[in-house]
C-alpha cells in the first residue's frame, strides 16, 4: 500500500496543547467553528464533577454552542485514570468521526495525550511492600527518584500527582524503568502548540489565580474536602492540595497565592519541556 493510501485509513484529530494558562479552550472551540468539529477534554482533573473553579471548567458562553466531551462525568471520590480516558476517548473519536465531524482534543493532561497516542503503559501488579517504602516521601523526593532512573517518564508525568509517582516508581522498581509502548498509530494527528512568551503566560497565570480566588476558590476546595476527606483532596491537583493546608490550619491566607503562583509557574514549565520534546 502507498504511503498516501496509509495516510488515508488513519482518523484525522486535532490536538490542542499547552501549558496552564495558555487559552487552549478558546482555541479549541474556534478550530470546532472551523472544522465542523466537537471537543474532547484531555484533562484529568475536569472530568470530576464539584471541581470547577479550580480547574477552569469552560462556561457554557465560552463554549461557543460547542459540545465538549469527558467534562463533570465522574465523581471526584472515583479514580479516574489513563485506561478510563483511552477507552472513553477512543469511543468518543469514532462517534464523532462517524457523524462527519472533526474530534479535537484539548487540555494539558500530557499522560492522556500520550496513552492514547502511545498505547497504555504494559500490566505491572500492584507491591504494597514496596508502596509502604515510599509513604515517607515527599512528592519532590519522589520525582526526583523518578528523573535519576527514568528521565524519559520522569518528562510526562505530572510532578505534584502522588498516585501516579508511587506508580511509576513501582513499575520501575519492577522493570528497571517504565516499558515502551508500541504506538497504535491509528491516527492521522494534527497538532496545534500553544506557547506563549514566558512573561505573558506568568501574567496570566497570576491572573487566572486571581480570579479563581475572587470566584471563591476557598470555597469550593471547603466543600470538596468535606465531600472527599483529606487524603483525596491532596490527589486532586495543587490549588486543592495548598488550599486543604490552609483549611487544617497548616499555613495562612497569606501564603497561598504567592505558594500556588510558583508551583503553577513550575508545573507550566514542566509542560513547556514536554512540548518542546514532541515538536523537536
Amino acid at each position: 500500500m502507498i504511503a498516501s493510501e496509509l495516510m488515508s485509513s488513519k482518523t484525522h484529530i486535532i490536538c490542542v496543547i499547552g501549558p496552564t494558562a495558555s487559552g487552549k479552550t478558546a482555541k479549541a472551540v474556534s478550530l470546532a467553528k472551523e472544522h465542523n468539529g466537537e471537543v474532547i477534554s484531555v484533562d484529568s482533573r475536569q472530568v470530576y464533577r464539584m471541581l470547577d473553579i479550580g480547574t477552569e471548567k469552560a462556561s457554557k458562553e465560552e463554549m461557543g454552542g460547542i459540545p465538549h466531551y469527558l467534562i463533570d462525568v465522574k465523581d471526584p471520590r472515583e479514580i479516574y485514570g489513563a485506561g478510563d480516558f483511552v477507552t472513553d476517548a477512543t469511543a468518543l473519536i469514532t462517534d464523532i468521526t462517524g457523524r462527519g465531524k472533526t474530534p479535537i482534543l484539548a487540555g494539558g493532561t500530557h499522560f492522556y495525550f500520550d496513552a492514547l497516542l502511545n498505547g497504555l503503559p504494559h500490566e505491572t501488579p500492584a507491591d504494597p511492600e514496596f508502596r509502604k517504602t515510599l509513604e515517607t516521601l515527599s512528592n519532590e523526593a519522589l520525582f526526583a527518584r523518578i528523573q535519576a532512573q527514568d528521565p524519559q517518564r520522569a518528562e510526562k508525568i505530572d510532578p505534584h500527582n502522588r498516585r501516579r509517582l508511587t506508580r511509576a516508581l513501582e513499575v520501575i522498581e519492577k522493570h528497571g524503568r517504565v516499558p515502551e509502548r508500541t504506538s497504535p498509530d491509528v491516527y492521522e494527528v494534527e497538532w496545534v502548540a500553544l506557547m506563549p512568551e514566558r512573561e505573558e503566560l506568568r501574567e496570566r497565570l497570576e491572573k487566572r489565580l486571581k480570579d479563581a480566588f475572587t470566584k471563591g476558590l476557598i470555597e469550593e476546595v471547603r466543600q470538596v474536602r468535606a465531600y472527599v476527606g483529606d487524603e483525596r483532596l491532596n490527589e486532586l491537583g495543587l490549588e486543592y492540595k495548598i488550599i486543604g493546608e490552609y483549611l487544617r490550619g497548616e499555613r495562612g491566607e497569606e501564603s497561598l497565592i504567592p505558594t500556588l503562583t510558583a508551583k503553577l509557574w513550575q508545573y507550566a514549565k514542566h509542560q513547556m519541556k514536554w512540548m518542546r520534546k514532541l515538536q523537536a
